[in-house]
């Protein structure tokens, strides 16, 4: 069972996984900015009371210092309600003046203000320090006055920072959601419309896909449009194949069954001895049909397909010349060759090679005893150019066309001492095979002005 799955539900889920993480990273630093905002505010409302507390800071009858601060004044350092205020001032030499004895000190530098965060009485605090000096005609006086208020306030800040970008985030998150939700629905319409035209479609049309695409999905109408067009090469091949086989096996089945019937009712060995040779014969030249027919078969197979891009001519032609001298010496036929020992073209050796044989084979089976036959392989400026010369009865002018034109031949009848066997599609397979390679079946006269000579011509590789 193929397991299927939504497009649409994968960018969204990979949109909201790529969100969610972009939106932590972005909380973190949100968070951390809030601190630091927080704080700067926290820091400067310290340094404030640091100041109003230092203004306070004055020098007694006896040159000490001493500090007149109101309880109400202490009101303004703490920020909300819930805040705790806690302060002390010392005079030089560390030495304890007011406020909250145990409080830590800042370090500070000369004349300066130092910020830190500590804990104090149990409470988180944030605390600074503000060394100034007083002056009393002599000698300056150093004093610090250090300030710590609780941190609830800069939390509440910053949570509440963190808190409106979440959920400024959110909103953009189902924002976006929405937007590419409704952008893949759009997107996916091309698709929607693609399905719609293949399946209106009838079982046996075949034609190319001419649907409005994206640019995206061309190359998927590409790869069905060349699915379509092999797949109607193949039904074709299959079309041609079980019509030609119907035609051509007809008539030598239907003369075995007749011979057959004859055999089982003749009154003699003879008569049943000749109606078997009969029959036999039918069976031969069925077995001949069904080998072309397939072969036919095999080239329609190949129309459409990448083939090497070059092959030996000669040397192909040659060697099958050599190997079908026999069974044209069992026909009385005189087959040689005449050519090169090279000639290279474009072609592919194995369809080269199925079409000389049935170049070769239509001479021997249709020139008579007696006749010679020969095969040419020569260079020109066209190409290399492959002949099979017979100097038989010949084709009649008028059957030529007829030969070209139809997916089987129509061979003149056989001489008198070849067998009947074959209907003729020998040439047919040629020109299929010849298509394929850009070259042309021509079928004229032999040398001597007689016979039949059956051409050719390949490029040069």
């Amino acid at each position: 069972m193929t397991v299927t799955y939504s497009l649409r539900r994968r960018l969204l889920l990979w949109l909201f996984l790529a969100t969610a993480v972009i939106g932590v990273i972005a909380l973190a630093d949100t968070w951390r900015e809030a601190l630091r905002t927080a704080q700067g505010v926290s820091d400067r409302v310290l340094a404030g009371s640091a100041l109003a507390i230092a203004e306070r800071v004055t020098v007694d009858e006896t040159g000490g210092l001493e500090v007149d601060l109101p309880y109400s004044s202490l009101e303004m350092l703490a920020s909300t309600a819930q805040d705790r205020v806690f302060y002390r001032v010392d005079a030089p030499s560390d030495r304890f003046l007011t406020g909250y004895q145990d409080l830590a000190v800042v370090p500070v530098g000369e004349v300066g203000i130092a910020f830190a965060d500590g804990v104090y009485q149990d409470v988180r605090i944030r605390s600074a320090t503000l060394r100034r000096e007083l002056s009393t005609g002599a000698a300056p006086i150093a004093f610090t006055v250090t300030v710590a208020e609780s941190t609830l306030a800069r939390d509440a800040l910053a949570r509440t920072i963190l808190l409106r970008s979440a959920v400024r985030l959110m909103v953009m998150f189902m924002a976006v959601v929405g937007i590419v939700w409704v952008a893949v629905t759009l997107a996916l319409r091309p698709l929607d419309r693609l399905v719609e035209a293949i399946a209106q479609r009838s079982p046996d049309d075949l034609r190319p896909v001419t649907a409005r695409t994206v640019q995206e999905v061309e190359l998927l109408v590409e790869a069905i449009n060349s699915f379509m067009q092999r797949l109607d090469t193949a039904l074709g091949a299959l079309k041609n194949f079980t019509g030609n086989a119907s035609h051509q096996l007809r008539t030598p089945l239907a003369v075995v069954r007749t011979q057959l019937a004859l055999a089982a009712r003749s009154t003699s060995p003879a008569q049943a001895d000749e109606a078997a040779r009969k029959a036999e014969t039918a069976l031969v030249r069925a077995e001949r049909v069904l080998a072309q027919l397939l072969a036919l078969a095999r080239v329609d197979a190949a129309v459409g397909t990448s083939a090497p891009a070059t092959a030996d001519l000669a040397a192909e032609a040659k060697a099958l010349s050599a190997e079908m001298v026999p069974a044209a010496l069992r026909f009385g036929v005189d087959l040689g060759y005449d050519g090169p020992d090279t000639a290279i073209a474009a072609a592919e050796p194995v369809l080269f090679s199925e079409l000389l044989r049935n170049l070769i084979d239509n001479a021997i089976t249709y020139a008579g005893a007696g006749a010679e036959v020969t095969v040419r392989v020569r260079r020109d400026a066209g190409g290399v150019l492959v002949e099979v010369e017979d100097n038989g009865p010949g084709l009649p002018p008028d059957r030529v066309a007829a030969v070209l034109s139809k997916r089987r031949s129509l061979r003149a009848a056989p001489g008198p001492d070849a067998p009947q066997v074959g209907y003729g599609l020998g040439l047919s397979i040629v020109a299929e095979i010849a298509s394929l390679f850009g070259a042309e079946l021509v079928l004229g006269l032999g040398q001597t002005g007689a016979g039949l000579c059956a051409s050719v011509r390949f490029r040069a590789a």
